[in-house]
């Protein structure tokens, strides 16, 4: 089974956050259960971490075995712009009364469908809405 990743766990890591132990834990688990990848734009948004640089991102991904994709193919574009589309409607319709959200959010997910069995994330709620099929962790 494996494991997409969200920036917030990986971010949360290195915030050295109360929940790093379990987190660490969960991850040595999904590891384990049939290994770990993130998506471009993840890789992305931990490089502008405040306490990251790109070789030190790339160093820690590499001794923690997780697996970057750059290679983001055209269904997986596709699917995160049909359900941003979707969520630009419904944010539209609300007069700017839901929570913002960012197209990355929207790639991460799709490419977690496309490329993993489950997305493992510290904010369940993001996804729970735009993308129902998603197993999350």
């Amino acid at each position: 089974m494996r494991t997409a990743i969200d920036t917030n766990v990986i971010s949360a890591l290195w915030s050295d956050e109360r929940s790093a132990r379990e987190i660490a834990s969960q991850l040595r688990e999904a590891h384990a259960e049939g290994g770990l990848i993130i998506s471009a734009p993840v890789h992305s948004e931990l490089v502008a971490h405040p306490k990251a640089t790109e070789v030190f991102v790339d160093e820690f991904l590499s001794a923690t075995r997780i697996a970057i994709d750059f290679d983001l193919e055209e269904r997986i574009w596709r699917e995160a712009a049909r359900r941003f589309a979707r969520y630009a409607q419904r944010r539209r319709h609300s007069a700017g009364n839901t929570a913002k959200r960012l197209l990355a959010d929207f790639i991460i997910g799709a490419h977690a469908l496309a490329r993993a069995d489950r997305l493992m994330t510290l904010d369940p709620v993001r996804y729970v809405r735009d993308f129902p099929d998603l197993k999350l962790m």
